[in-house]
C-alpha cells in the first residue's frame, strides 16, 4: 500500500500532448529564426531533430527532454551573429505562444486530486515563464502548489533538485510523492529523489523505453485516479 500525498507532473508530453504543442512551435520558431527561408529552416530543424517536411520530431531530439538552454547550445553555432541570450529569448518567446493541447481535461482531474487533499506541482525542463503561460492558457495555474522550470533555481531533470524542492515546499517526504512524466529524464529524476515513478505515453517515448525506470506505465494522466485507488484498495 502506497501513501501518496503529492503528485509532481512533468509538463510537455504529460499535462499536454507533446506533438500537438511542440511540432507547431518548431515550425513557427524555425521560420522566424530563418527569415522564412524554408531551405535554411529545414537544415536548422535537422540540428534539433525536427523534420520540417513531415513536421515531426525524432525521438532523439534535444527538444523532447532538454532545456531551452540545451536547445540554444545546439543552435548557436549556426547563428554567430546572435548572442546566446538573444537566441534563447527568441526560443522562449515562441514557446510562450505555442498552442497547448491538454492530454486530458485538466481542470476536473486536478480538482479531483485536490479534493482528496493531494498536493500538486509541475517540474519542467521548459523555462518557468512559458510554463506558467501554458498553464494559464489551460486555466489551471491556481491548482498547483508549486511550479518550477529549469531556470527556477533548482536545476533541471534528470537531476532531482526540482523534485526535492517540491517535496520541501509542500512539507512531504519524497517517498510520499509521485513523479509523473513521459520521458526517462522525468523518471530518472523521480528515482533519484526517492519518489514513486509513473510513466505516461502522451509524449514520444514508448513503454519499453520508460519501463525500466517506472513503477507503472499508464496511457495518460487520466488513468491516475484509478491507479491511486488501486494502491489503497
Amino acid at each position: 500500500m502506497r501513501n501518496i500525498r503529492g503528485i509532481l507532473f512533468d509538463k510537455d508530453g504529460t499535462l499536454f500532448d507533446f506533438a500537438a504543442t511542440w511540432e507547431v512551435w518548431a515550425k513557427s520558431f524555425l521560420f522566424r529564426l530563418c527569415d522564412n527561408d524554408r531551405v535554411m529552416a529545414a537544415k536548422v530543424g535537422a540540428v534539433i531533430g525536427f523534420d520540417l517536411d513531415s513536421e515531426t520530431f525524432a525521438r532523439s531530439s534535444v527538444v523532447i527532454a532538454g532545456t531551452p538552454g540545451e536547445v540554444t547550445d545546439a543552435l548557436h553555432p549556426l547563428f554567430p551573429d546572435l548572442t546566446r541570450h538573444a537566441l534563447e529569448m527568441l526560443l522562449n518567446e515562441e514557446a510562450e505562444n505555442a498552442p497547448q493541447s491538454a492530454a486530458v481535461p485538466l481542470e476536473p482531474l486536478l480538482n479531483g486530486f485536490r479534493a482528496k487533499g493531494l498536493k500538486l506541482g509541475v517540474a519542467t525542463n521548459d523555462a518557468e515563464k512559458p510554463a506558467r503561460a501554458h498553464l494559464e492558457q489551460a486555466g489551471v495555474t491556481s491548482l498547483f502548489d508549486f511550479i518550477a522550470g529549469y531556470d527556477s533555481g533548482f536545476g533541471s531533470k534528470p537531476e532531482a533538485g526540482q523534485l526535492h524542492a517540491f517535496a520541501a515546499h509542500v512539507g512531504l517526504d519524497p517517498a510520499q510523492v509521485m513523479m509523473v512524466g513521459d520521458s526517462t529524464h522525468d523518471l530518472r529524476a523521480g528515482r533519484a529523489a526517492g519518489m514513486v515513478c509513473i510513466g505516461v505515453l502522451t509524449g514520444l517515448a514508448e513503454a519499453d523505453i520508460l519501463r525500466p525506470f517506472a513503477d507503472a506505465i499508464l496511457p495518460d494522466i487520466g488513468h491516475l485516479p484509478d491507479w491511486l485507488d488501486a494502491q489503497v484498495g
